[in-house]
């Protein structure tokens, strides 16, 4: 008989994306932990800031469930390792409850999740200008799918006491549902906004001087406004399910250790957590340096470069010259290099921002210019009118450091950027069936053991990243 994990958990969803989950969530996971509570953290769907700041509060990385790159197995395995040594999960989810890859199924979305687990919802409702409507929300999410078992309802954005009375009143009298928190309209629940998204929380520490002080406001409200014993119990009913055998973070044994360097600092930050302990399972020493900060590269036998906002750095990356060049120089003597989106346009010969009627991303108060970067790789970065957002399916079409020729993966992309005066001999690592990827159907720009691709991938999807990764730079090693 197989083994069944009793872990609390509970989802908090979102009426929409504008619902405020992300705030709710942090705060909540904020107020557990101060209880004496170890809290895991969950993000659904695959955003890389929503979970720096769940990382941020409770001290453990959070970790990404997606029903449409993973399996249910997956889905499972994922939850179950993360849960480890974990007194309660908390799961905040995307968008919409019910938003996801098609029309007509719950693939991708955050009710799928919360099936795969028997997960308790909260639904967090953006009630603002609304009372007894929200009562109409509630018993329509209720009964789209049943399935979902949503068994609590926090509003947000509430003007006053009459208002919450009015709304909380209408739900439990129409739905027998529990209003467990109210949230006043406040200023101090909003986090900064970005053209991808949130201020990652690693940048918000350095460059936001009252960041911390936020966080505590966050956490107060929600400490004030919430039913925490409410939310406990509903995580605690949750039923035991059956433990996965564990496939994917199984140790892999392989001759020889090597060190992978890992961009980290403020333009560098969106990594899954599990590419990273799936590297380290593969016989991977993680050393981590700074493009922006370090002037000098470390000793390692390869390179990942992840995604970010270099686009918001170009001074400072340009004024690293040691480190542009030493990049460079191990990209040229085929040092293995991996690197995805925002460490693809580091990559590339430099960067343009505040291109003359662009789109929105000027919110994010880019410098204007043209800046140089590592130069290891052919054409040129533009911040532009493009806006990706997509999951993508592609496969190898040429043998590089993260898999053979022939292989199929699903990931995503997520960009505000395109690749431009690609000349017409550059080698590409990756068609796709479906995304936007660097040059019409073809991603993952190759030049000798460098492969660089908009596309993100998720090692519980494909499974033989970190494998691939460490094969490739222990054989470079032995060279």
């Amino acid at each position: 008989m197989a083994d069944k994990l009793a872990m609390p958990r509970i989802l908090i969803a979102g009426d929409r994306s504008s619902a405020g989950k992300t705030t709710i969530s942090i705060g909540i996971m904020s107020v557990l932990r101060d209880m004496g509570y170890t809290v895991q953290p969950y993000k659904v769907g695959l955003d890389f800031i929503d979970p720096s700041y769940h990382t941020e509060v409770t001290g453990r990385y959070s970790r990404n469930l997606d029903g449409y790159l993973m399996s249910k197995d997956a889905v499972c395995e994922v939850f179950s390792h993360g849960s480890n040594g974990a007194d309660i999960a908390v799961i905040e989810g995307v968008r919409g409850l019910f938003e996801g890859l098609e029309a007509t199924s719950d693939i991708g979305s955050t009710a799928q999740i919360a099936k795969i687990l028997q997960c308790p919802v909260i639904l967090a409702i953006n009630a603002r200008s609304i009372t007894r409507s929200t009562a109409a929300l509630v018993s329509g999410y209720k009964s789209f799918d049943p399935e979902v078992n949503v068994v609590g309802v926090i509003l947000n954005n509430i003007g006053g006491k009459r208002h919450a009375e009015k709304a909380k009143t209408a739900i439990e009298t129409y739905t027998n549902t529990p209003v467990i928190g109210v949230i006043p309209r406040n200023d101090s629940m909003k986090i900064s906004m970005r053209h991808l998204g949130l201020i990652p929380a690693l940048e918000g520490r350095r460059r936001v001087a009252d960041f911390d002080v936020n966080l505590g406001r966050i956490k107060e409200i929600i400490k004030e406004g919430i039913d925490i014993d409410r939310f406990i119990s509903i995580a605690n009913s949750a039923p035991p399910f059956e433990k996965p055998q564990e496939n994917i973070f199984k140790p892999k044994h392989q001759e020889g250790k090597i060190k992978i360097g890992v961009a980290l600092d403020e333009a560098f930050n969106f990594y899954y957590h599990d590419n990273l302990e799936l590297l380290e399972l593969a016989g991977a020493e993680l050393v981590y340096f700074s493009p922006v900060n370090d002037r000098t590269l470390p000793v390692v036998d390869g390179l990942y470069i992840g995604g970010g906002y270099p686009e918001l750095f170009p001074e400072e990356l340009e004024d690293n010259s040691s480190m542009r060049e030493a990049i460079k120089q191990a990209s040229s003597e085929g040092l293995p290099i991996y690197a995805e989106c925002g460490g693809l346009m580091y990559l590339t010969q430099g960067i343009t921002t505040h291109v003359a009627g662009s789109g929105n991303y000027n919110m994010a108060q880019m410098k204007g210019g043209t800046f140089k970067m590592v130069g290891a790789l052919p054409g040129k970065t533009l911040m532009g009118h493009k806006r990706v957002v997509s999951y993508n399916i592609g496969r190898f079409i040429e043998d590089n450091v993260i898999g053979n020729a022939g292989t199929s993966f699903i990931g995503h992309e997520f960009h505000h950027s395109e690749i431009i005066d690609i000349p017409a001999d550059t080698r590409f690592a990756i068609r796709l069936e479906r995304g936007e990827g660097i040059k019409g159907d073809l991603d993952g720009m190759l030049v000798k053991n460098t492969m660089a691709s908009y596309a993100h991938l998720h090692g519980a999807s494909y499974t033989g990243f970190a494998n691939s990764f460490v094969s490739c730079s222990i054989r470079d090693q032995r060279k």
